[in-house]
């Protein structure tokens, strides 16, 4: 063999372009979700504030479902309490990857996201107690700000600040898996009404018995979807907010690949959910949940409201102060360390991103308020994640062109 053909069979082969546009590849970025969400929200909005508004809430309020079951839900909660649990799956099946075997599997690593989720929930909630304290509805509504949308936030950050280092992104990340989990929490410690233990041990026993089913090595969807659905019929019937089922079975999935695996089932099942879950599944939640009005009435209700002030800034001004100072006090104290290549601005930046509450915000103003409240808490929660995501993406791009003038200069 010649000198040259031993050089080309060392040369790596050039991948072959894929064939067609993989829909799937492109719902999985972090932007493309942000995108869809956000178009989602502005069509319910632009629903709920013109003359078909009518048309609109009938759909939202149209009951379907077997009655003998306690399933005639609306669809506005059958977005809310099943679809919603595919999306808690996925979460579930990223907090159990993330603490198994990745950023959050590393005690030194994950000390300081973990410190600045709790301070990113204690601070807004404290603030959102405070403020709202007293008024009707404030001893339940306290909760709305706790949370930070994943698929919001991580989109801000793609589309304003690609500059950031990686390790920006897995912060960012660990933070709202773990405000997320707390959230869950909460979702479960508050909004349990009507406890039935004969429906909760139910749940358990299949529980177990999906455990079980991963444990053997099953892999059968004959059995895990029919598995699925019946946990989920029995949390709801338990009087538990039905997507701690999804929670529940995406932290009982495996997640260490076997030797003749190419993947563990928790990878697989997250690789062919999410699409689904960024493309579909979080917009419908979108779509019947933020479609609020917005009129000047409506608008003038809110400043008058102090459930809805206090969560407009508990999330803007709580997770900014709860996140950026509890990174910062754990790192002077030494427990924590900053993301490589990460400054305190630009932790800052990613401190403010944590105040886009969204999606799991606005499940927890629905299930703490009811009636023009709950409206106006949601709109509330819209108002405050705009707001975070213009005030995160300002100072993300204005630390981006002092980078980009840093790196020209030093060139």
């Amino acid at each position: 063999m010649s000198k040259s053909t031993r050089n080309r069979s060392r040369r790596p082969k050039t991948p072959k372009p894929a064939r067609g546009f993989d829909f799937a590849s492109y719902l999985r970025t972090e932007t493309v979700g942000g995108m869809i969400l956000l178009a989602a929200t502005a069509v319910a909005l632009l629903l709920a504030n013109s003359p078909v508004t009518g048309v609109y809430q009938a759909v939202r309020d149209f009951t379907i479902g077997p009655h003998a079951l306690h399933l005639d839900l609306t669809v506005g909660e059958w977005a809310k309490d099943g679809l919603l649990a595919i999306f808690f799956f996925v979460a579930g099946l990223e907090l159990k990857r993330e603490l198994v075997v990745g950023e959050l599997a590393d005690r030194k690593t994950a000390t300081l996201p973990v410190i600045a989720a709790l301070g990113g929930m204690v601070v807004p909630a404290v603030l959102a107690f405070a403020i709202g304290h007293g008024a009707p509805g404030a001893h339940a509504a306290w909760a709305i700000p706790v949370a930070t949308d994943i698929a919001f936030a991580l989109g801000v950050l793609s589309l304003t600040g690609s500059w950031m280092p990686t390790a920006a992104r897995l912060f960012l990340l660990s933070l709202a898996v773990v405000d997320d989990l707390g959230a869950i929490i909460v979702i479960a410690v508050l909004f349990t009404d009507g406890l039935s233990v004969l429906a909760l041990l139910a749940a358990a026993a299949l529980c177990a018995v999906y455990w079980y089913a991963q444990k053997r090595r099953i892999t059968t969807s004959f059995l895990y979807v029919p598995l699925a659905v019946a946990t989920w019929v029995a949390v709801h019937s338990s009087g538990i907010h039905a997507t701690i089922a999804g929670v529940a079975l995406g932290l009982l999935t495996r997640v260490r690949r076997d030797p003749h695996e190419t993947a563990s089932p928790a990878m697989r099942l997250e690789h062919r959910l999410q699409p689904w879950s960024a493309g579909l599944i979080v917009p419908v939640f979108a779509l019947f949940a933020a479609g609020v009005p917005v009129n000047g009435d409506a608008l003038a209700a809110m400043v008058h409201d102090r459930v809805a002030i206090a969560v407009v800034v508990g999330l803007v001004v709580g997770k900014l102060v709860g996140i950026f100072g509890s990174s910062w006090l754990a790192v002077k104290l030494g427990v924590g360390a900053k993301p490589a290549g990460v400054g305190w601005l630009d932790l800052g930046a990613l401190a403010m991103l944590g105040g886009v509450g969204f999606t799991v915000s606005l499940l927890i103003a629905e299930l703490s308020l009811e009636g023009p409240a709950a409206e106006r808490a949601k709109a509330a929660v819209l108002i405050a994640s705009a707001l975070a995501s213009l005030l995160a993406a300002v100072m993300l791009l204005r630390r981006g062109r002092k980078a980009v003038s840093s790196d020209v200069t030093r060139g």
